[in-house]
């Protein structure tokens, strides 16, 4: 959830008993310190740093010259030069800067997407102790994460919102849902399972239950809480969509994603063979984003939301966790 939560959400998630989580992808090692720092005051309770762990593409000035050109028309429309350059937040993957950082704040749970970093700087966070998570989407990713030495698998189903967590295949056609998803890993894997994808409730949380996970990741349903940092354009999309109002795109990054439609991914998507590889198609629509937020438009705006989006409420998140909790626990009895 880069860029939808920050420390206030994860201490309220975890304070409540739930595990929250610091997305650190588009963190600088100075804001992440920061941000620890605050939850590690306010918080004694466990909460993961997540890191991003994708392969930094090869620059192709070409690839990106031609999305550009393709996007001109909107930056004349909106009155933008289209070759200004543009200051990007950072989406580096997991280097060391990141491993040394993790080694300075001990935090008790570190968690990737897109796979593992290289075996030298995993080998340096578990020697931390911390317990590592990662995402799956088929049961070969949740294998070769167990023989990698993970301490419990996230089975992300296709419902999810935001970022595929692919990164032993390519072919989005395929993605399971998390219904089929999580038994075959759980059978395949001897590690804990982490259902993700859809799960937004109760019923949801013990579903997962019933098919064999250990927890349930939920992320959808935090967007509307007060402490998300959720923007007012993306928190009225959520309010007003229906379950059949998301696809998943590359548009916007670059990489596949679950977006609510709009304008951009619409008129683009919501696939594209034209779009350069992730993060770097960031640049080139970044400006209209921008430009159209100060509108009060999401036309080109990232508005991240998983399937169950309809279930997602705008109430505190202490209050949320402690009744998804509550309510699955009765469901058990």
């Amino acid at each position: 959830m880069a860029g939808s939560s920050d420390a206030e959400l994860a201490i309220a998630v975890s304070d409540a008993g739930g595990l929250g989580s610091l997305p650190c992808a588009m963190l600088s090692a100075d804001q992440t310190r920061a941000a620890y720092s605050l939850i590690r005051q306010r918080s004694a309770r466990p909460v993961n740093l997540n890191f991003f762990c994708h392969v930094a593409p090869a620059p192709d000035p070409n690839r990106e010259r031609a999305w550009r050109a393709k996007l001109r028309h909107y930056h004349t429309e909106l009155g933008l030069d289209p070759d200004a350059a543009v200051a990007m937040p950072n989406r580096a993957p997991f280097d060391e800067a990141a491993c040394a950082l993790v080694e300075e704040l001990q935090p008790p749970v570190v968690s990737f997407h897109f796979g593992l970093p290289s075996t030298r700087l995993l080998a340096r966070v578990k020697a931390t102790g911390a317990k590592i998570l990662s995402s799956a989407t088929t049961v070969e990713e949740a294998r070769w994460l167990e023989n990698e030495g993970v301490d419990a698998v996230i089975a992300q189903g296709s419902e999810a919102g935001g970022h595929r967590a692919m990164f032993l295949t390519s072919d989005i056609s395929t993605q399971v849902g998390t219904f089929a998803l999580v038994p075959q890993v759980v059978d395949a894997v001897s590690v804990p399972v982490i259902a993700a994808g859809g799960i937004a409730d109760a019923r949801g949380i013990v579903a997962a239950f019933a098919l064999g996970a250990s927890a349930a990741l939920i992320g959808t349903a935090y967007l509307r809480c007060p402490e998300a940092k959720t923007s007012p354009i993306h928190r009225a999309a959520l309010a007003s969509g229906y379950e059949d109002d998301t696809v998943i795109t590359n548009v916007i990054t670059g990489r596949p994603a679950r977006s609510i439609v709009n304008r951009f991914i619409r008129e683009q998507g919501p696939l594209s063979d034209t779009v350069p590889p992730f993060p770097t198609a960031v640049a080139a629509s970044a400006p209209l984003r921008q430009k159209a937020e100060t509108l009060k438009s999401g036309d080109f705006s990232p508005l991240w939301a998983g399937q169950a989006s309809r279930l997602a409420r705008p109430v505190p998140a202490g209050q949320l966790t402690k009744e998804l909790a509550e309510q699955a626990l009765q469901r058990f009895k």
